[in-house]
């Protein structure tokens, strides 16, 4: 542990996907120490040295990543199967020193790890070094939205209040968000509106199919802003859309797209992309363990979901599949409608959230900081 006073080495062990990579980054700066990057590039055959539940760096191309040597690090923050054997490594080479806390999904046994931050749709098993969170981590904080909504507020001054922000997101596991999705999204966003007597915010992202985007496109009932997603666009409105939002609606088959809806303390509609016995509520049934609700919803629901082979052959990996090869996102709405943190839209009016998302990335901090014996700092 490092010593009294002395600020901790962090490094972050990369992770290859985008969400995990947000996480990590959030995190790191919410514990407010420096920190370094360390990018990895893996080898064809890197999945053995986990499956294997190595601790070592034959999974990685050395050549290409970035170097690991000492000084080792106080805490490693990392994500993804093919990080944990190089974590595991980087303790070894410290002789124990390093702390590794781990982000999102699990491979190997917990007990490999100094602590795991996770959230519920990764079915990680309890134990006294796991947190599990509600949503994941993430970057949306007060003062950023400040600067957002300062920034497209003039842009968007044509549009009559309240604004209905829509964030999209696309296929994405059991859940095919496809022609009929998008109508029904449509037809209960511009309902929302009218009521209101407000307009749409309407933001795409990397997965969201083009038949949701003209489906926004094509509707004149009432006032919209419609954002096309680019890679690498500087001028994305998504933090402005969220920041000036009066309510928001956010398809629930992105967690971390409702984790930064719910930053915002605003009210949040969870869009069900399925219907009848495909639909999201009705998996929440079952998770709940009311198969009967699950039923009469399968009966009752007249709208027709979107098909998909994908979705399909998702839905029955879940069900006859090894757990760890999939997740169970049903898991993490039944937590937020039990909290009382968000609702289905159509439903009653979801609550304002004074506090957002905030206690979480606290409890995280507040871990680590007792993980490194430095309990006085977090205080």
């Amino acid at each position: 542990m490092p010593e009294t006073g002395v600020t901790p080495r962090v490094w972050i062990v990369d992770a290859y996907r985008s969400g995990e990579q947000t996480q990590l980054r959030a995190l790191a700066e919410g514990l407010g120490w420096p920190f370094e990057i360390k990018t990895l590039r893996y080898r064809k055959y890197e999945m053995r040295t986990n499956l294997f539940r190595g601790r070592d760096l034959h999974g990685v191309d050395t050549e290409l990543s970035d170097g690991l040597a000492p000084p080792w690090p106080d805490l490693v923050l990392s994500s993804g199967m093919r990080n944990e054997p190089v974590c595991r490594w980087i303790r070894d080479q410290s002789n124990g020193h390093t702390r590794i806390v781990f982000v999102g999904r699990l491979w190997a046994d917990p007990a490999h790890f100094d602590l795991v931050i996770t959230t519920p749709q990764y079915r990680v098993p309890e134990r006294p070094n796991v947190l599990r969170n509600d949503l994941p981590l993430h970057h949306v904080r007060p003062d950023r939205l400040a600067e957002a909504a300062a920034h497209w507020a003039p842009r968007l001054a044509h549009l009559r209040r309240p604004f209905i922000t829509v964030n999209m997101g696309g296929n994405s596991g059991p859940y095919a968000f496809g022609r009929r999705a998008a109508q029904r999204l449509v037809r209960d966003a511009v309902a929302l509106a009218s009521e209101r007597g407000g307009s749409l915010l309407v933001s795409s992202s990397a997965r969201t199919r083009a038949a949701a985007i003209e489906a926004f496109a094509a509707q004149t009932e009432v006032p919209m802003e419609l954002y096309r997603w680019q890679r690498g666009d500087a001028d994305n409105p998504y933090l402005g859309f969220l920041a000036l939002a009066d309510e928001l609606i956010v398809t629930a088959d992105s967690i971390s797209m409702l984790s930064e809806a719910y930053a915002t303390g605003k009210p949040v509609h969870m869009f069900d992309l399925g219907a009848g016995r495909f639909s999201m509520r009705r998996d929440l049934y079952v998770a709940a363990g009311e198969p009967d609700r699950a039923e009469a919803l399968s009966r009752k629901d007249d709208d027709r979901p979107d098909l998909a082979v994908g979705a399909l052959a998702y839905r029955a990996l879940m069900r006859w599949g090894w757990k760890h090869l999939s997740r169970d996102i049903s898991q993490v709405h039944l937590r937020l409608i039990r909290a009382g943190k968000m609702n289905w839209l159509g439903d009653p009016l979801p609550p304002m959230q004074a506090e957002g998302q905030s206690s979480d990335m606290q409890r995280a901090v507040a871990r680590i900081h007792s993980l490194l014996g430095m309990e006085a700092a977090s205080r």
